[in-house]
């Protein structure tokens, strides 16, 4: 009969206690369920984690890494195929709120601040959210800068999310998400090259932000020197 590795083992584990935490809640995540739910001894669990703490970094690792990387591909696939990059947006965003407020378990243990600051998987799915901005920011459609656009995304994304899973079902407001979407939208997009409230000057700041990693007729201290002249352009505008 084959041995079970420890690799193996732990990750058993972290995938069976995944499964509770998405079904049942954190409720769920006692060291008697999950070692029965596993097949293991508790003390197994003590020897691989350390303690129950152990235990949810590890599950929270593997809910971040698997969402960062279905996230990726989606939005790899969207690059590749020329998809509109407000449309790549549009659809990471509804996608991510879907997630959220289908698997509050999972959602309310990736959103603790002390996990997600010291997660790999955390900074792996903020990139995705980094790469759809840049492509708003390559068609010159950003009226801030990159840093502005992502945190006023993620932080409405995760404001919509607590607001509905802390409202009754029969009470959430259906137009939510949407509405929240399209206020972030206002705040970060172009709405014409000759709006009297956009600074043309910053948006094209913005777009060759975007672009100076590319500017390889610069040597790196140039392209270094126009990005630090471009990002006080922006901060100013």
């Amino acid at each position: 009969m084959p041995t079970t590795s420890r690799t193996e083992l732990r990750a058993r584990i972290v995938y069976v206690a995944a499964a509770l935490l998405a079904d049942q809640g954190a409720g769920a995540l006692t060291t008697r369920r999950v070692a029965d739910a596993a097949g293991v001894q508790a003390p197994t669990i003590y020897r691989l984690f350390g303690d129950k703490d152990g235990l949810l970094e590890a599950v929270a690792e593997h809910a971040m890494a698997t969402q960062a990387a279905a996230k990726a591909r989606i939005a790899s696939d969207a690059a590749e195929s020329g998809v509109d990059p407000l449309e790549d947006l549009e659809e990471g965003w509804r996608t991510q709120i879907e997630f959220g407020v289908g698997n509050p378990g999972v959602f309310r243990l990736l959103s603790d601040p002390d996990r997600v600051r010291g997660s790999a998987a955390a900074r792996a799915g903020r990139e995705v959210l980094v790469a759809r901005v840049r492509r708003l920011a390559e068609a010159g459609l950003l009226r801030v800068g990159e840093d502005r656009a992502v945190d006023l995304v993620q932080a409405a994304g995760i404001g919509v999310i607590q607001t509905l899973l802390a409202t009754p079902v029969e009470h959430r407001d259906p137009g939510l998400s949407d509405a929240m979407y399209r206020g972030v939208l206002a705040q970060i997009l172009i709405e014409a090259p000759a709006s009297a409230e956009g600074d043309p000057v910053a948006a094209a700041a913005v777009t060759l932000r975007a672009a100076a990693p590319r500017l390889l007729a610069l040597t790196s201290a140039e392209r270094d020197l126009l990005v630090e002249w471009l990002d006080r352009i922006v901060q100013q505008g």
